[in-house]
């Protein structure tokens, strides 16, 4: 079992988390229960599933659940282009949050080829 709060992959993803939550209180009111939504739970489920796979046995689940955080930070990426299209983004956030959605996923599939190669 490895503790989440001491990886950088979990540190980065939980920063973006946060600059999400923050963005998208500038979103419409009527995209509440619908971007909104869904842009702030792509985002949190990366940390959330780099933290559940480091709670489980070993390094075969942890990949499993690192998979799982790849695909939610693509998802994430995909509903921030759409954010940007539908101009609730400006140009400048949605560029910064991209960079760091293309950073976490970097180092997601670090991590996962780390952990896959030692097998």
């Amino acid at each position: 079992m490895k503790d989440f709060h001491e990886l950088k992959v979990w540190k980065k993803s939980h920063e973006l988390t946060l600059a999400v939550y923050q963005v998208t209180t500038k979103f419409p009111k009527d995209e509440t229960y619908g971007l909104i939504s869904q842009v702030r739970r792509a985002a949190a489920s990366v940390p959330a599933n780099i933290a559940e796979g480091c709670g489980r046995g070993g390094d075969a689940e942890l990949a499993r659940f690192l998979r799982i955080a790849m695909g939610s930070a693509s998802e994430l990426e995909y509903h921030l282009l759409l954010a940007h299209d539908l101009r609730f983004l400006a140009t400048g956030e949605f560029q910064c949050l991209t960079a760091q959605v293309v950073e976490v996923k970097r180092m997601l599939a670090t991590f996962i080829q780390k952990l896959t190669a030692d097998r």
